[in-house]
């Protein structure tokens, strides 16, 4: 059995977008793995998120 990855890119790092796309590939079977924030060093906040997921194939 294969995994296979799934990686979503968000420019606009709001929990609103975050859980958009939780949501979203979740309910498309796939599996959170992990979340990576992109920081900018002049802010405190993210400026952009890469959210992974996996799902079996086979």
């Amino acid at each position: 059995m294969a995994i296979t990855w799934k990686v979503v890119e968000l420019s606009s790092v709001t929990d609103v977008e975050i859980e958009k796309a939780l949501n979203e590939w979740t309910a498309a079977g796939w599996t959170l793995d992990s979340i990576q924030f992109a920081m900018r060093d002049s802010s405190k906040r993210p400026s952009m998120a890469f959210i992974s997921f996996t799902r079996d194939e086979g």
